[in-house]
């Protein structure tokens, strides 16, 4: 089983070290941000706030990133964000619908123009039979397009690897949605 971990884990880092490296996915989204005066906020649970580094990981980065959170807690999210008890005890803390009231609160309550949330599960601890070890669900929102994606990592990826799969992931997905309403 470690052999196995061992050969995913360096699979995901071969294959995404150019980006890592160049950060060209960053870069791509950073000049959609510059070119459109875009104010961008993260609101993160499992990715720990690697999100918003891999963000600011760009020179120039306070030119478009607003206010960033990374809101582990239940508590935080509900208190900060505006994230209702009640959706939460519903669908859970890893769903779609908390990863859009995530990115919801921060359009409503800080005043950005974009917004990206992420809630999963890093492990190796906190799966349960419907929620593996892997799964992220992502909300991107403005003021006129929310969106919501769910993604499974592969479970052998070790934590660290495991939050980077999710920041890659939401970043793949912010770009997709930055291109794909013509920002």
């Amino acid at each position: 089983m470690f052999f196995a971990k061992i050969i995913a884990n360096t699979a995901f880092i071969i294959k995404h070290l150019y980006g890592i490296i160049t950060l060209s996915k960053e870069k791509a989204i950073a000049k959609i941000l510059l070119k459109n005066s875009i104010k961008l906020s993260c609101a993160e649970s499992c990715t720990g706030g690697l999100l918003s580094s891999r963000m600011t990981d760009v020179s120039g980065s306070s030119a478009y990133i607003f206010q960033n959170f990374v809101t582990y807690a239940n508590e935080a999210k509900v208190q900060l964000l505006g994230v209702k008890g009640q959706t939460i005890s519903k669908y859970g803390v890893v769903s779609e619908q908390v990863a859009l009231e995530m990115a919801q609160g921060l359009l409503n309550k800080y005043n950005c123009t974009l917004a990206v949330s992420t809630t999963g599960i890093a492990g190796p601890l906190g799966a349960t039979e419907t929620k593996p070890v892997g799964l992220v669900c992502i909300g991107i929102a403005d003021k006129h397009v929310q969106k919501t994606y769910t993604y499974k990592a592969n479970p052998l990826y070790f934590r660290r690897i495991m939050k980077y799969a999710f920041s890659e992931k939401a970043l793949s997905l912010l770009l997709q949605f930055l291109e794909e309403n013509k920002y």
